[in-house]
């Protein structure tokens, strides 16, 4: 084992890393026990990145700023239980002879060393190692070797009775990879959960039905069956998920709602969970939702939009008042695309209020409130107190009646910005929608400034897509022709990565109509959306299919997955 040779303050200083006066105050500030480094590190003086280049020296070891994850041997760490990989921050990487080299956080941490020599009978060769790296390190690997798919777990399912559940259900882990529960059901629920979140599922479905049970994930929009469990297992089931989310497990005729919130690889997943009772059974699905993705999701530069609508957008969210509507059916990214919207220009000096149902994403800075029918707090309801509260910008999570959509047209007339939802097929449907709910046209065409409508489009694996040559008619029915495609068009292949789908990830198409001038001139004359769709095309405005164009031409999508969104166009 290394020996220092320089001393850990010495180094911090001549390295410039602390300034003197901070290694005084950490001296005056530490107690009895606690280490230096670790003071600083709470004051905010020194880096963890640079305590762990500080350590490296002292001890005269190797520093590495990351984990290559390939190079981890799953063998070794399927030794080394996950918990005590966590506590003592290190992982063991990979042999080479007779030399293991772990990574450490804490080099000082001999007693940890000393057990995985014994443990392996090899040299140790320690690698210092940032912790937070360690942790990520951890997670990712674990996830990978020791998480047990679904199908296995069925294995020991098949063993087990499971009378009775709920018994066993006293405590949960921390982290799902932490879980060593003895009963098969604990587990295939964990194991589901865990799956999910490495498939990049946003829902899991388990269906009943006469003779068998069903699981299904959805990734990238589209239901992909999983498993399909003996059906005598579906109350166990059942009645885990409930313990978890709270539902009542005695009542199995009405519908429940509940959430549940977990760790799986160290990723917070908030789970939103539906029962509803059927002919055969319960049905349940579970909305899966990643909170550290979510914050990457509302960031409108990452929602697909072209250069011309991002700048469009823009500047239209910074108007002191008027409505911004977003159209499209369920599950096309309206919501998140209105979150993104309230992100860009949430701050300090604007009181932004929101009624949802349900709230789908936490946003700091922002009051959210959540629809309750049961207490008669609707849309309308919510948005007569909402506008008592002095607000700036206001979101309506959907425009259902009259009423609601009466009050938010008045809150946008008398200076507040307000977003909401419609469910129309298109941008030139909206405001005929509005019209058709009983509204004045010139209510309409006063308030409304904008409609965006969009559809999420599946998006190519970048691994396995392969590029072809689409038929004249093909790229006919798209609005292209063989002169506008400079580059070559791809198609899905299918690899291990994307799970043979040809698809990773999915992102927005969109339409942008502005309400100008002659768009309020045809709403007052009470024009078809087909008339308002005319007008606006003639000035060059894009539908969704064009918009989707370009993003085939760009390598993104597919001519089948625009058609298959975007199929309504050629009626």
């Amino acid at each position: 084992m290394a020996t220092a040779q320089k001393s850990f303050e010495t180094i911090l200083l001549d390295q410039s890393w602390v300034s003197p006066q901070d290694l005084e105050k950490a001296r005056q500030r530490r107690k009895p026990g606690q280490e230096i480094a670790d003071v600083l590190v709470d004051m905010g003086a020194l880096e963890p990145q640079r305590l762990a280049r500080a350590l490296a020296q002292e001890y005269q070891l190797p520093f590495l700023a990351q984990i290559d994850e390939h190079v981890i041997q799953g063998e070794l760490i399927a030794k080394v239980p996950i918990n005590y990989a966590k506590k003592n921050r290190l992982l063991p990487v990979r042999v080479d002879g007779e030399e293991l080299t772990v990574a450490i956080a804490d080099p000082a941490n001999y007693e940890a060393l000393d057990d995985l020599h014994v443990l392996f009978g090899k040299t140790i060769q320690p690698v210092v190692v940032p912790a937070e790296v360690i942790a990520q390190a951890i997670n990712r690997a674990y996830d990978q070797v020791t998480t047990t798919s679904a199908e296995d777990l069925m294995i020991d399912l098949e063993e087990e009775r499971l009378d009775l559940v709920a018994s066993e259900l006293a405590s949960e882990p921390r982290d799902l990879l932490e879980a060593d529960d003895a009963a098969p059901i604990i587990k295939l629920v964990n194991g589901l959960l865990s799956q999910a979140v490495k498939d990049r599922a946003s829902d899991i479905h388990i269906e009943v039905f006469e003779e068998e049970l069903v699981v299904r994930f959805r990734v990238d929009g589209m239901l992909y069956d999983v498993l399909s469990p003996a059906k005598r297992f579906h109350p166990a089931i059942t009645s885990r998920i409930k313990v978890m989310s709270g539902l009542n497990i005695a009542e199995k005729r009405l519908p429940q709602d509940g959430r549940i919130r977990v760790r799986i690889a160290g990723r917070d997943i908030d789970i939103r969970v539906s029962v509803i009772p059927t002919a055969f059974g319960e049905r349940i699905v579970l909305r899966l939702l990643d909170r550290a993705q979510a914050l990457v999701d509302v960031n409108l530069d990452r929602l697909g939009f072209s250069g011309d609508n991002l700048r469009k957008i823009d500047r239209l969210i910074r108007q002191s008042h008027g409505i911004i509507l977003a159209t499209g059916p369920t599950g096309s990214g309206k919501t998140t695309t209105l979150y993104a919207c309230l992100s860009r220009i949430n701050s300090p000096e604007k009181n932004i209020i929101t009624i949802e149902d349900p709230i789908e994403y936490q946003l700091h800075g922002i009051g959210q409130m959540q629809v309750s029918p049961k207490i008669e707090l609707t849309f309308a309801n919510g948005l007569r107190s909402i506008l008592r509260q002095d607000p700036d910008v206001i979101m309506v999570g959907e425009i259902r009646d009259s009423e609601t959509a009466e009050i938010a047209i008045q809150a946008a007339l008398t200076g507040h910005l307000v977003f909401s939802t419609l469910h129309t097929n298109d941008s030139f449907g909206a405001l005929t929608r509005l019209v058709d709910m009983g509204i004045e046209p010139f209510l309409v065409s006063s308030s409304v400034m904008a409609v965006l409508a969009q559809r999420l489009v599946r998006v190519l694996c970048t691994d396995c897509r392969e590029p072809f040559l689409p038929s004249p008619a093909e790229l006919n029915r798209i609005g292209l022709s063989s002169a506008a495609c400079s580059g070559p068009i791809y198609r899905a292949k299918g690899c291990r990565a994307c799970r043979n789908t040809g698809y990773r990830g999915r992102s927005a198409v969109h339409e942008l109509m502005i309400v100008d001038d002659e768009v309020r001139e045809l709403l007052m004359k009470k024009a078809d959306a087909s008339s308002i769709r005319r007008a606006c095309t003639g000035k060059g405005m894009k539908v969704l299919r064009q918009d989707g164009a370009d993003r085939i031409v760009s390598g993104q999508t597919t001519i089948e997955e625009l058609l298959r969104v975007t199929q309504e166009d050629i009626l």
